[in-house]
């Protein structure tokens, strides 16, 4: 039941190639912004498309996976948990920023074209 508190999954596409890079401790992380869309109607009856971008992160066998077969445009699930965290710019000003840690990633099909 815990594990319900902080859940995420989401189906989108990678907006660019993941930036991957790998530690001296042997840890690999992937960082990459992935789309979601939804498609409803609004009060008119109209059809709406609305995109959102979210900021993702992923360690260890997760970001292998997103290195080795993912490249932009690639529709993928991914399930995790929201991390707040915060950091100083170079002008030394305190920014705040969300991401989606995941620990799970399944391919969906090709790269969009």
């Amino acid at each position: 039941m815990n594990r319900m508190r902080n859940q995420v999954q989401l189906i989108g596409r990678l907006g660019a190639k993941a930036d991957v890079k790998h530690f001296e401790s042997g840890k690999t992380k992937a960082s990459f912004s992935l789309a979601t869309k939804e498609i409803f109607k609004n009060n008119k009856g109209e059809k709406v498309e609305e995109t959102t971008w979210h900021n993702v992160v992923a360690w260890g066998q997760p970001a292998e996976v997103i290195e080795k077969y993912t490249d932009k445009g690639s529709e993928i699930a991914v399930g995790g948990k929201l991390i707040n965290r915060s950091y100083n710019d170079k002008d030394g000003q305190k920014k705040y920023i969300t991401e989606v840690q995941i620990d799970e990633v399944v391919l969906l099909g090709d790269k969009a074209t």
